[in-house]
C-alpha cells in the first residue's frame, strides 16, 4: 500500500503565460507557492477476491472489470500510461475540487507518484511534474497550462520559467523572517463557487492572440515581483499593490475569468484596506486571495464576513510518499479476463 501527500498551489504573478500556445512564442514566466492544504492518493492492489479488477473511490465510486469502463479520465489514462492493473484507488483531500487551487493536478501528481512508488521505481520532481503535464494536457486532452503539475510536484516558492517545450524552476530565495511577513499578510477565503477551469482556459486560451499585450504586460510582472520579494530594501507592501495590478489585467484575458458577483467581493475588500489581490487559477470562482497589512485584517474579515476563511502557512516539500508498505504483486498471476 502507498499514500501519497500533494499540496496545493496559490499561483500569484504570471498566470496564462505558463500556456504552451503563448510561451513558445513570447516565453513564459510565474510566481506561485504551495502551500499547508493537501490531496492524498492511497494505492493497493486490488484482492484477488471481487468481481471487479479496479476500484475507483474519489466523489464517488466506480468498480470496473475492464480499463476502458473506467469513467475517471485521468485515474484511466494514468493507469494505462504506466501499466497498472488490479489497483484500489482512493482520493481525498482538505479543499474541494474544481476551485482554482490546481487540484486536479495535485492529483495527477499524487496518483503518478503512488504508481511510480508501487511498480518499485523512482521518479524524481521533474519526471512526475513532465508525466502530469502530458496525463493532463494530452491524454485527457484537457486545455490549460504547465504550472500546476510543475508546483505540486517542486512544492515551495518559486519562479517558473518556460521557453521551447522545457521549464526552469528557480526557489525564491528570501529570509525566513520576510518569507513569514509575506505569508502572514495573505488573507484567503472561499467564494463557494466552484468551475470547471479547463472551461475557462479554453475560453482565455481562444482569447490569447486578441489578448497578447495583456500578457505581455503579465509577464513583466513577475520579475518586479521576485525584486519585491528578494531585495529586502523593497517595500514588501508593493507584492500586494502589484496583485491588484496583475488582477486588473488577469480580468481583461477571457470573459469567464470574473463575474459580477467576484468583482463585487474584491472592491469590498480593497475599500476595507486590503492592498491588492486576486482570484486564484483559471477565474470563475473558488478562492479569493488579498494582500492586507495587519492593521487592516480585522475590517477586511468582516467585509467578507459571508465567505469561509481559510488560514494556510507556506510549505517546502511538494508531493511525497508518507507510507509505504511492500506487498507482492506477481502479473503473471493475474486472473483470466
Amino acid at each position: 500500500m502507498i499514500i501519497t501527500k500533494t499540496p496545493f498551489r496559490m499561483s500569484f504573478f504570471g498566470g496564462g503565460t505558463d500556456m504552451p500556445q503563448f510561451f513558445k512564442e513570447y516565453g513564459g514566466a510565474v510566481l506561485s507557492t504551495t502551500f499547508d492544504k493537501y490531496c492524498y492518493v492511497n494505492a493497493r492492489h486490488l484482492p484477488p477476491f471481487f468481481e471487479y479488477t479496479t476500484e475507483a473511490s474519489y466523489a464517488r465510486i466506480e468498480r470496473v472489470t475492464d480499463l476502458d469502463d473506467l469513467e475517471h479520465p485521468l485515474i484511466r489514462n494514468a493507469m494505462k500510461m504506466l501499466d497498472m492493473h488490479e489497483l484500489r484507488i482512493t482520493y481525498e483531500a482538505d479543499l474541494p475540487a474544481r476551485t482554482g487551487l490546481g487540484t486536479s493536478s495535485s492529483f495527477a501528481v499524487g496518483l503518478l507518484n503512488a504508481f511510480y512508488c508501487l511498480k518499485g521505481k523512482y521518479a524524481d520532481k521533474k519526471q512526475l511534474a513532465d508525466d502530469a503535464i502530458r496525463l493532463e494536457r494530452v491524454l485527457c486532452n484537457e486545455a490549460g497550462g504547465w504550472q500546476d503539475q510543475i508546483a505540486a510536484s517542486f512544492g515551495g516558492l518559486n519562479k517558473i520559467t518556460f521557453h521551447g517545450d522545457d521549464y526552469q524552476v528557480d526557489r525564491i530565495i528570501i529570509s525566513p523572517e520576510r518569507k513569514k511577513t509575506l505569508n502572514d499578510n495573505l488573507m484567503l477565503f472561499f467564494t463557494g463557487f466552484t468551475r470547471f477551469s479547463s472551461e475557462i482556459q479554453q475560453s482565455t486560451g481562444a482569447a490569447i492572440k486578441d489578448k497578447t499585450a495583456q500578457l505581455r504586460e503579465m509577464l513583466g510582472l513577475v520579475d518586479e515581483a521576485e525584486g519585491v520579494l528578494t531585495n529586502k530594501e523593497r517595500d514588501l507592501d508593493d507584492f500586494g499593490r502589484l496583485l491588484d495590478e496583475t488582477w486588473k489585467l488577469k480580468r481583461q484575458t477571457g470573459n469567464k475569468i470574473s463575474t459580477g458577483s467576484i468583482d463585487e467581493l474584491y472592491d469590498k475588500a480593497i475599500k476595507a484596506g486590503a492592498l491588492g489581490g486576486k482570484l486564484l487559477g483559471a477565474g470563475g470562482g473558488g478562492f479569493l486571495l488579498f494582500y492586507v497589512q495587519p492593521e487592516k485584517r480585522r475590517a477586511v474579515m468582516d467585509a467578507m464576513h459571508d465567505l469561509l476563511y481559510v488560514p494556510f502557512q507556506f510549505e517546502n516539500a511538494g508531493t511525497r510518499v508518507i507510507y509505504y508498505s511492500a506487498e507482492f504483486y506477481d502479473p503473471q498471476m493475474r486472473r483470466e479476463k
